[in-house]
């Protein structure tokens, strides 16, 4: 291994979506959020909540990824921070990332250890060990083989859940198509807020492209992606939920998810269409979340890449891989990444945690907390960026309008989202348990601020320089250049 650097101008914006959606793990969000959502909130316009977090995200996105273009990094939460606001910020945004989409990732051993054991037999703690070793695995291996990987998988996917949606349809409940869940009238329930929160971590994975910014052939790809895979998890995803409303009905939706034995929906692709789709459905909800786990590992050990080809962590975490399928892998983030969530699994397990009750649900919930007030704080430092003179050809609507709207309504989801946990963590409305997840964030933020006055008192010049690291040209291959002759 050494610090030679990420393969650059290799990775085409197709191969960037594909990691965007696969992070989202669509088998998942069909069998796990969305069914959760229905069983926890008893809010029958579950599908509305996909669009209309969709519009949000995407008009956050929006100074994301055109600040991302000004300021390409395999940290963006980092460097655009930093850029934005200054350094300390910068590290207030690395830490962020790295603390919720670790949250985001280790949430799902236990989802998919309960699966496996439920399908196969066995403790749960052994299957996730197991797919532990692939993840970690495939990490080290260079991100065009692993975007093959993701790629084969999530084709199969969707192809299976496009089945469900079409037999759901022509199959409806009573024999009509039920409205109730599209009705704006039924939006505004008690259980918006937990339906806020599943839908947002149904989300996370979209704003994963800007960490490839170093990898993609056009800066543009990274900006097309992003806003394709918006449009896509925001329809598909909303499509799905009514699917699963009209084929159980909307009356009988909340009390069928809430019951374990129905098997949703598992077991309306066995009356569809047969054992044998049903079994590759349950296959597929494994190798999807295996999947998504693999795309926030990418994007963690680029992070960990990143901060580390400044300085801001140790220098040995930005090795890469020279020969081979490791080759412009960042393998020392990758092998940082894999321990650390063998180290967190290990505790809660040790500690006898409910691996759905607690680690999915407690860590998917954390994760999408944190990662929202990352990307609010992102869109706010876009319009800072752009209002000090950054950047060049971007228009009045992406550097200000649209951002703005994107804080405003970013901050609105979180303020429900917030204050209404209970429904989603299964706690009582007043139970003081609900301050947790604010908390981490809190936390979070202020050990940013610890990191940055700590490489003040020892390590001014560094500090002065995060998120203003870039390849060198002279070692790391840009493959646009490869052919040439000189």
């Amino acid at each position: 291994m050494t610090t030679q650097g990420l393969t650059r101008r290799k990775m085409s914006g197709g191969g960037v979506w594909l990691f965007q959606v696969g992070a989202s793990s669509p088998m998942a969000v069909l069998a796990g959020g969305i069914v959760a959502t229905y069983a926890s909130t008893g809010l029958v316009a579950t599908p509305l909540t996909f669009p209309l977090l969709g519009v949000m995200l995407g008009l956050l996105a929006v100074g994301y990824v055109a600040m991302s273009r000004a300021v390409p990094h395999a940290a963006p939460a980092y460097a655009l921070l930093a850029h934005a606001f200054g350094p300390m910020s910068g590290l207030v945004g690395g830490a962020l990332a790295l603390v919720f989409y670790s949250a985001i990732q280790m949430s799902l051993y236990g989802l998919i250890g309960v699966t496996i054991a439920g399908l196969i037999g066995g403790p749960w703690l052994l299957w996730a060990a197991v797919i532990w070793l692939v993840v970690a695995v495939c990490g080290l291996l260079h991100v065009s083989l692993s975007a093959f990987v993701v790629g084969t998988v999530l084709c199969i996917e969707l192809a299976v859940i496009t089945l469900f949606d079409i037999a759901s349809f022509t199959h409806p409940f009573g024999g009509a198509i039920a409205t109730a869940p599209i009705s704006l009238s039924g939006l505004w329930a008690p259980g918006i807020g937990g339906a806020f929160a599943l839908g947002i971590a149904a989300f996370i994975g979209f704003d994963t492209a800007p960490a490839y910014s170093e990898e993609v052939r056009t800066s543009r790809s990274i900006g097309r992606s992003t806003l394709a895979a918006v449009l896509f998890m925001a329809l598909f995803y909303g499509l799905s939920a009514w699917a699963l409303a009209v084929a159980v009905g909307d009356k009988q939706i909340a009390a069928t998810a809430a019951n374990p034995e129905a098997g949703l929906p598992f077991a309306l692709f066995d009356e569809w269409y047969g054992s044998g789709l049903s079994l590759l459905a349950t296959l597929l909800l494994v190798t999807s979340v295996t999947v998504a786990m693999l795309s926030f590992h990418n994007t963690i050990a680029r992070y960990i890449f990143a901060m580390a080809r400044e300085g801001v962590l140790p220098a040995w975490l930005a090795r890469t891989g020279t020969s081979g399928r490791a080759q412009g892998a960042p393998t020392g983030g990758s092998l940082v990444q894999s321990v650390s969530a063998l180290l967190v699994v290990g505790v809660f397990a040790v500690a006898g945690a409910d691996p759905i009750g607690v680690i999915f649900t407690w860590l998917s919930a954390a994760g999408a907390v944190g990662i929202l007030v990352m990307l609010v704080l992102i869109s706010a430092g876009a319009i800072r960026f752009y209002r000090r003179g950054g950047g060049s050809t971007e228009g009045l609507f992406v550097t200000t309008v649209l951002p703005s709207l994107g804080v405003i309504g970013g901050l609105v989801v979180l303020g429900v989202m917030v204050s209404h946990l209970s429904s989603l963590l299964q706690i009582a409305d007043d139970s003081p348990l609900q301050a947790i997840l604010p908390a981490a964030v809190v936390v979070t933020i202020a050990a940013g601020v610890a990191w940055g006055l700590a490489l003040r008192a020892g390590k001014a010049p560094v500090l002065a320089e995060v998120g203003k690291g870039r390849p060198d040209p002279l070692r790391v291959l840009d493959q646009r250049l490869q052919d040439l002759d000189v």
